[in-house]
């Protein structure tokens, strides 16, 4: 039977059909959106890493090069961008659009952790994220106060707003720029260390073994428990200058010692950016 046969012995299911098709084809018309570049995601995972007082060509040869030479035989990788700086390796791998990103992001934490052990011991672990091809800030909070100065307003954001922010809908991550923070920084006396045998590894050994907090052990009796612990956490200048950096014959040397004049340490502001104010970024899930 055809189609003509149809709509001449039923011309009411014709007309009722071609006034159903009238309306489909105009609501698709008005109502379904046509992009000249659609916006397409494909998965996209990023290693970061972080190396403090690195250089670039550093950064490359000993983070960003091993991590490449690692990730480079995961399934489904399309390309894999890198970008090498002073302090800082990033590592983009895109996938295509077929694969998984959370398959393809535990993928990629396996392998970078066959990895962690040729990494320098100074460098930070490396963090693997999901990231957003068009992950942009989408919105940019100055701090600025008359009563405050920026170590306060880094205190601030840190307390009162990264916490509001990153659980506001559709926030992926909040991070604050320009931030001053406390830190304690040692000044050494060369011809006093070469004196005594000392480098500068030897202080800074001492520094990460000395400088920690340990338990140790427990005290029970009938009534109470105690919990003890050696408390070696070094808060003041003069603690620094007590500090044990070596031992030369029976005795040991300090930092005092090695310092010479009581230049030992300052309690100082250390900077980690160049922003006059602190700004808030808080960066959409895309």
């Amino acid at each position: 039977m055809m189609l003509s046969d149809v709509s001449v012995r039923r011309p009411v299911f014709a007309a009722v059909a071609a006034i159903v098709l009238c309306v489909i084809g105009a609501a698709a018309f008005f109502f379904l959106p046509v992009r000249e570049l659609p916006d397409v995601d494909p998965p996209i995972v990023s290693v970061n890493t972080s190396y403090a007082g690195a250089s670039a060509e550093v950064i490359e040869s000993r983070i960003t090069e091993p991590i490449e030479q690692q990730i480079a035989g995961i399934q489904g990788v399309q390309r894999i961008n890198s970008t090498s700086r002073d302090g800082r390796s990033n590592v983009n791998i895109e996938f295509s659009l077929d694969r998984d990103i959370d398959d393809a992001a535990n993928d990629v934490r396996d392998r970078v952790s066959r990895v962690v052990g040729r990494l320098p011991d100074q460098a930070d672990p490396p963090e693997v994220a999901k990231a957003d091809s068009d992950s942009q800030p989408i919105m940019i909070v100055f701090l600025r106060s008359t009563t405050m100065n920026r170590l306060q307003l880094t205190d601030y954001a840190d307390r009162y707003l990264v916490d509001r922010l990153a659980t506001v809908p559709g926030v992926a991550q909040v991070n604050i720029f320009g931030e001053q923070r406390y830190a304690m920084r040692i000044w050494l006396d060369a011809a006093a260390m070469a004196a005594r045998g000392l480098t500068v590894n030897d202080v800074e050994t001492a520094l990460t073994s000395q400088n920690v907090e340990l338990p140790a052990g427990a005290l029970e009796s009938t009534d109470k428990d105690y919990t003890v612990r050696v408390a070696r956490t070094y808060a003041r200048p003069d603690d620094f200058r007590q500090l044990p950096i070596g031992t030369r014959g029976a005795a040991s040397t300090t930092v005092a010692v090695a310092t010479g004049a009581g230049r030992a340490a300052a309690h100082r502001p250390s900077s980690r950016g160049s922003r006059p104010t602190s700004r808030v970024w808080a960066t959409s899930r895309g």
